[in-house]
């Protein structure tokens, strides 16, 4: 992997975008961000709800679920609203899943009591990478939330037990680069997110070739600038929280 050429935005193949957090950034949410990961820029809340889905009823347990969308200008050409088409796109609903997958791994929803967490994510600019932009501001939005259902004494202590940080890494004109910028990711050959926790474990790692094939080298090389990238992501979330 050569870090010598430089990318579109300047940057060498092993450098994030630089993030911005914004927290109680809406007044009303018990948790909030705004998020900036180069050019995009994710609004994540957290809201609690005293109550659980019919399947978690008198288990003693809570739940962490998320919804995921895109103001109509949030890219280059205009989204139309769901509400509009009556229905929302595959895409949005599989990324949704994933940022609730990922808070879901790294909450004990066993010390949450009977409660619901929404998660909200709305993309207000899209560069690339708006689903792991999303994943990292809501887990921020989400600690903030725990956080202050502790203060209140709603619940008796933290149950996050673990830092969460997602990445797009990808091979772009055959180089191995992380954090793919929009014209970036609409070029790769292979496009790849990753979820991973500050003890190191994986959480989700989602992988496609557009058009060929890549080689278990290859397949390293992703995972290996992921977790670099990953690691420096936790940290920024531990001095905007833990400072």
């Amino acid at each position: 992997m050569s870090d010598i050429k430089l990318r579109a935005d300047g940057r060498k193949n092993d450098q994030i975008r630089p993030i911005k957090i914004a927290r109680n950034y809406i007044s009303h949410a018990e948790g909030s961000v705004f998020i900036e990961a180069g050019n995009t820029r994710v609004v994540c809340t957290a809201t609690v709800e005293e109550k659980v889905p019919p399947f978690l009823k008198g288990k003693g347990k809570g739940w962490i679920t998320a919804e995921y969308d895109m103001l109509p200008r949030a890219s280059a050409q205009r989204i139309i609203r769901p509400q509009t088409t009556g229905k929302i796109s595959g895409r949005f609903h599989e990324i949704q899943r994933l940022i609730g997958r990922a808070l879901r791994a790294v909450v004990d929803l066993g010390r949450t009591g009977e409660r619901t967490i929404w998660i909200d994510c709305d993309v207000i600019e899209a560069d690339g990478g708006t689903r792991t932009a999303s994943i990292n501001g809501s887990f921020i939005a989400l600690y903030d939330c725990m956080r202050n259902l502790v203060d209140r004494k709603v619940i008796d202590e933290m149950p996050i037990n673990n830092f969460l940080s997602a990445i797009s890494v990808g091979v772009v004109g055959g180089e191995v680069m992380t954090d793919l910028c929009f014209i970036e990711d609409s070029s790769a050959e292979v496009d790849m997110n990753v979820v991973m926790d500050s003890s190191g474990n994986f959480i989700e790692i989602q992988s496609t070739a557009e058009g060929a094939t890549f080689s278990k080298q290859q397949f390293d090389e992703l995972i290996n600038l992921s977790i670099k990238s990953l690691q420096e992501i936790i940290e920024i979330e531990k001095k905007t929280l833990l400072s």
